[in-house]
């Protein structure tokens, strides 16, 4: 059966609009990975593939900018089967054998040792995400990767400022690209400059097969919702604030701030601190590490 004119028109303004969206998450993800270096010649990149939005987006695109970066690179998709009951095991494998990616399924019970370890109703993210961090890392030393892609976008980056700020006292966030405290992994986040609210549209247009977790998704009380909330209200009464607040996370004067291990505040009469903010450049970036 034809289209009618009208379903055409709205065929054509959603190609349109999806073609305008992946545009703009290819830019921003390229700028991102130039901007921080993620991704060289030869690179092996493991991408973390949870079954959530951000890490299919991810993936998608980093396919997409295979074909036109400047250098060649291989792209393994990994899940980490955590045995949470219910998990729909065939979803992943299905869609990545559809769509001609390579992949590994490693399984790791991890949510039993969470189940067991943290009270009820306490939050589960912390321990679940150190151990599901712990086996992924591991994995990417087995398999031969030199780059470990997670899915965290801006919004997660501003997010987890002010998580540290009201709840940890520390000015700190999550770096685009940083080595594991082990030293064994560089770990990078290529969607680090893509706002989710993109990723949420994109992920619409593409259907992707979205697997929810059922270990935390059904914590209402998170401190990350309610900042989430928070920031989410910032955006609508006052378009550009999270523009600017990302836009903060790059451009820190130290001599500005009360941290005397960024700045040389005591021998400031004398004249013999080292160099102001320039000098400490290198010093800041462990603020966000």
């Amino acid at each position: 059966m034809s289209l009618q004119p009208q379903d055409a028109q709205l065929d054509a303004k959603k190609r349109t609009r999806f073609n305008k969206l992946q545009k703009k998450l290819r830019r921003e993800t390229g700028r991102a990975i130039a901007d921080f270096n993620m991704i060289g010649e030869g690179d092996k990149v493991m991408v973390c593939l949870s079954g959530g939005k951000d890490s299919y987006t991810m993936l998608e695109i980093l396919r997409n900018l295979q074909h036109s970066a400047p250098v060649n690179f291989e792209l393994v998709a990994v899940n980490l089967d955590q045995k949470q009951p219910g998990f729909p095991e065939h979803v992943l494998p299905e869609y990545l054998e559809r769509e001609g990616v390579a992949y590994h399924i490693l399984e790791k019970d991890t949510y039993s040792i969470v189940k067991e370890k943290v009270p009820e109703g306490k939050t589960t993210c912390g321990l679940c995400s150190r151990l599901r961090r712990g086996s992924l890392y591991g994995f990417a030393e087995e398999i031969g990767a030199t780059k470990i892609a997670l899915g965290h976008h801006r919004d997660d980056i501003i997010e987890t400022l002010f998580l540290n700020m009201f709840y940890g006292g520390k000015m700190k966030a999550m770096p685009p690209k940083l080595r594991s405290d082990d030293n064994r992994n560089i770990v990078i986040r290529p969607l680090a400059y893509c706002r989710e609210k993109d990723i949420i549209e994109f992920s619409a247009f593409k259907d992707f097969p979205i697997i929810p977790c059922n270990l935390c998704g059904s914590q209402e009380n998170l401190q990350r919702q309610v900042i989430k909330d928070m920031l989410n209200r910032w955006d609508r009464e006052q378009p550009g604030r999270i523009e600017n607040i990302f836009a903060a996370i790059q451009n820190i004067a130290p001599s500005q701030l009360a941290d005397t291990r960024l700045f040389d505040f005591e021998t400031l009469e004398e004249g013999q601190q080292r160099g102001g903010d320039q000098a400490h450049r290198l010093d800041v970036i462990n603020l966000f590490g």
